[in-house]
């Protein structure tokens, strides 16, 4: 797997797709499940879809699961989940 340290550069879709090419499936699919899990997360912000949150949270944890395996460097933080306005939680 390729390595790059966090940067503020985006990374052009051909290179996000040639290093995708390099995972296992099962990552591959965990890494998509998540994406597409922390975007529906950002939408729902309003309280009445507080279950729905928590079901993607589960969905989230479930890939982070799987990526933590491969590369711990690959887990969703807070601060991947754009619009939400909260302190990252304490351990």
């Amino acid at each position: 797997m390729i390595a790059r340290p966090p940067s503020t550069v985006p990374v052009p879709d051909a290179v996000a797709d040639l290093a995708a090419r390099h995972l296992p499936p099962r990552v591959r699919d965990a890494v998509d499940r998540q994406a597409a899990a922390l975007r529906q997360y950002a939408q729902l912000g309003q309280a009445q879809y507080a279950e729905a949150r928590w079901l993607l949270a589960q969905d989230i944890a479930g890939a982070d699961k799987a990526l933590a395996a491969h590369n711990p460097g690959l887990v969703a933080t807070w601060r991947d989940l754009p619009g939400i306005h909260r302190k990252e939680p304490r351990a």
